[in-house]
């Protein structure tokens, strides 16, 4: 685990390593629809980042993002070391980290682009497609430990947590907004990406995952297809006696589903750069729309509910 985080550290370490200079080469070249930048991004963000970069460079050959997937505290490390000009994250800057920018005469612009959420996803052989946040968070203090003790209808079968990264922006939401989670119990664990954590669940039938609800959620996608047949996604609900609801677009736009989360993209960019433009576009129509088309709630224009079927999800 540690090893994962520390090659992911490096790779960005020694691909950003101009640091400065090189952002003073970019701020001489770089327009809003050309030029080169380097970015960071959550690694549980990636589906729609690269369907943004993609759509963007598709309209503006002249423009060249490279994008680093790591851990979202390793993203917000390497933007507070002038390493890159923009990260995508699911969370504000703290206090302190916009100290650090302010103690460099630099600012973030911070732009809301879409809210999504956790999925929690189970083997496609438990029949525990149900669960309450009570349940969730016993099940992350080490209370429950065991299949059985959320459900007669399993076997004795140790329960094991997997997530992304060491450094999970998931686990920081939860520990922000759900409970303390000073210390992950045992049977708690990471596996270095969304990707690897739905391969661990899928062949696993004591698993329960966390990944982030982009993975799944884009119908089109073939990729997620693949993804979302090998497992199961659960529904959730906030306690005993409410409806549960799984992350389904229409659930996160009304508010039913517990765990959904903002998405920023926050640029440091001082002029108006390539940084600004590609900021802009993601923040515009045609961002919005990719936003849309990927599952998630587009933070900028109006969702409308349409009830449809949308089988076992």
């Amino acid at each position: 685990m540690n090893k994962y985080w520390f090659l992911a550290a490096l790779i960005v370490s020694l691909s950003a390593g101009c640091g400065s200079r090189e952002q003073q080469n970019n701020k001489r070249t770089s327009k809003p629809t050309s030029g080169y930048i380097k970015i960071a991004a959550d690694e549980a963000l990636k589906p729609i980042v690269e369907a943004e970069v993609n759509a963007f460079t598709g309209l503006y050959p002249s423009a060249k993002i490279d994008v680093f997937y790591v851990s979202e505290q390793t993203a917000i490390d390497t933007l507070l070391k002038d390493s890159v000009t923009a990260i995508f994250i699911s969370r504000n800057l703290l206090a302190d980290e916009k100290q650090i920018l302010t103690s460099r005469s630099s600012k973030a612009k911070e732009e809301k682009i879409a809210i999504g959420g956790i999925a929690l996803i189970v083997n496609p052989s438990n029949p525990d497609t149900l669960l309450t946040l009570d349940h969730l968070k016993d099940i992350l203090s080490g209370k429950v430990n065991n299949w059985n003790q959320l459900s007669k209808k399993r076997a004795a079968l140790p329960l094991k947590v997997v997530f992304d990264q060491p450094k999970s922006g998931m686990i920081k939401f939860l520990n922000d907004s759900l409970m303390p989670l000073t210390k992950l119990p045992p049977n708690c664990f990471a596996v270095d990406s969304n990707a690897a954590v739905v391969d661990y669940v899928s062949r696993n039938p004591e698993a329960i995952g966390l990944i982030d609800i982009s993975w799944i959620s884009d119908e089109d996608d073939e990729t997620v297809n693949v993804f979302r047949n090998s497992i199961k996604v659960v529904g959730l609900a906030t306690q005993e006696g409410e409806d549960f609801s799984k992350p389904f677009q229409a659930y996160i736009s009304m508010g039913r589903y517990p765990l959904k989360r903002n998405v920023f993209m926050t640029v440091t960019e001082s002029y108006t750069g390539l940084a600004t433009g590609f900021s802009r576009f993601v923040a515009s129509d045609k961002g919005q729309r990719i936003i849309l088309k990927s599952g998630l709630v587009p933070a900028t224009m109006p969702v409308r509910i349409v009830e449809t079927n949308r089988g076992g999800f």
